[in-house]
Order: C-alpha cells, then structure tokens, then sequence
C-alpha cells in the first residue's frame, strides 16, 4: 500500500504543477507574494539555515545587513519557484526572451576549434530557466549533469522538463562514462559548481565564503580528460521574470593549469557574484554539510 501511495501521491503533485505552470506570469507572481509571506511568517522555511549560511559567510557585516538580505532571499525563493513551475510548459521562444544568451558566439568559436566546453553554473538566479535555455544554444550535444531526487516520480518528471529543448539529463555518477561515450564529439556540458559532493568523495576543500567547503573536483578531471574549455555561465537578474545568460571563459587550455586551479578559479568566481548581488544565491541549501574534520 505505502508504494502505491509513493507513486500515486508525487503523480497527482505534477499534474497539478503543470496545470498551474499554464497560468500566465502576472498570476503566478501574486501567487509568488503570497508564496513569500507563508515562507518567511508562517512557516519560516529553513530561516535558521539561512541565517547561519549568511553570518558565517559575511562577518563583517551586521545584524540589519543581514536581515535585509534574508528578507530579499526570501522573496525571491518565492519567485524562483514560481517560475520555476512555469518552465514545465513555457515555450523556446518565450523562454529565451526571459533567458536570454547574451554571447553565444563564443560557444561556436570555440566548437570551429574542435573544442568541448565544460560550463561551470551555480543555484544563482533562475538555474531551471537557464537549464531550458541551455538546449537552445547550440546544435551541438548538450548535456546537464545532475544529482538524482531520492522520489523516482519527482526525478522523471523534472528531467523530462529541463530537457524539453534538447539537453540530454545525465546523473553526476555517470558523467565520466558519458564522457567516454562522447570523446570523438563536440561537447556543451554544464556542471552546477556549488553542489556538495557525497562523504566518501568530499577529498578537497578550499575557502569559499570564509568557509572551509568541499567542492566536487570532477569539473576540473573531465577538463583535463577531454582538454576542453572551461567557462562559467554567469546568471544576471535583470527584472521580475527576465535574465541574462553571459559565457565567461575560465580556462582555455586545462592542460597547462596547476592541479586545482580550474576548481579555484570556477569557485572564486562564483564567490564574487554572490558578494556582489547575495539574495540571488541558495542560501537555504545546506552547503556546508560536509566538514574537513568528517572526512579525515
């Protein structure tokens, strides 16, 4: 009976989400405010992660500074969502309009090289609309490396979503086989940097956001595997609803780099866009799990 209801119950949940993602967006953003009261008075959803995430990442500032980014976060969680939801039925063609690629030349330059690109990412603005816009960059394969949902349904169900424009969806296990499979061909692969890695594979840390933090190094493997070009994908928040994607290049030739020093540089990176715009970040993810002391 408790697997049938597994099944049952998260199958009922999509298919309300999709009937609410065919709400325009004016309606989805009252809903979004009404969202952001339930989760910052009601519920207070994850507040006490949050408002440890940000005094150990930003100690010099004070108590007001802070609060006023947990409130702005808050608020914009409750937008993410939202859009979130609107993604499992929006088109190409609106989706690129509110996500849009700023430089995808650049992409191209490097693919006329006979390059792969590995394209580092973050949970920063809209990742589910970037994810969508990410099929529609190129011709070339595309493919998104993920961590599984525990819920098989749930799992299926986004999948299918963030590849609706022709990304291919492959879990983090399985990148390096990918890889293999993939090696006489052009490759757009994106990686999200500030994923924990699992215990048993949590085997660097590095400072990021004054904090000792794991990092996945596999970016950095899979560069130097493939000799491809390492950029980060930045995410900028424009206005409600609307995006801009840029290419950063990072690394062009992976070979010639000090070990590590794609990982630190793609981490750096990202902490300066969080520094400079932080309600935009994840912050009720628990990135700091993981501690050097849990792994000796």
């Amino acid at each position: 009976m408790k697997s049938i209801v597994k099944e049952i119950f998260p199958g009922i949940i999509t298919f309300f989400l999709f009937l609410l993602s065919l709400l325009p967006f004016w309606i989805l953003y009252i809903i979004a405010d009404f969202l952001f009261v339930v989760l910052f008075y009601v519920t207070k959803y994850r507040r006490r992660v949050v408002q440890e995430n940000l005094k150990n990442s930003f100690p010099e500032k004070s108590r007001s500074e802070l609060q006023l980014i947990e409130r702005k976060y808050f608020k914009y969680l409750a937008d993410v969502i939202m859009e979130t939801i609107k993604t499992i039925s929006i088109s190409a063609k609106n989706n690129a309009r509110r996500m849009k690629a700023l430089n995808p030349e650049l992409m191209e330059s490097y693919f006329k090289q006979g390059k792969s690109i590995i394209a580092v990412t973050a949970h920063y603005g809209n990742w589910e609309m970037a994810v969508l816009s990410f099929g529609l960059l190129t011709s070339e394969k595309r493919v998104i490396v993920y961590k599984p949902l525990s819920n098989v349904v749930f799992d299926k169900f986004f999948n299918k979503v963030r590849s609706r424009f022709g990304t291919e969806m492959v879990a983090m296990k399985m990148v390096l086989r990918k890889m293999v499979e993939y090696k006489n061909d052009l490759v757009f692969s994106v990686f999200a940097s500030d994923q924990s890695p699992v215990k048993c594979e949590a085997n660097y840390f590095t400072t990021f956001l004054n904090q000792p933090t794991a990092v996945f190094s596999g970016i950095e493997k899979l560069a130097r595997l493939g000799n491809a070009v390492v950029v980060f994908y930045k995410i900028d928040f424009v206005k409600r609803g609307y995006y801009t994607g840029t290419i950063v290049p990072l690394v062009e030739n992976p070979e010639q780099t000090e070990p590590y020093g794609i990982t630190k540089l793609h981490v750096k990176y990202l902490e300066s866009m969080i520094r400079e715009k932080p309600e935009y970040w994840l912050w009720s993810h628990r990135r700091w799990k993981i501690k050097p002391a849990d792994v000796q």
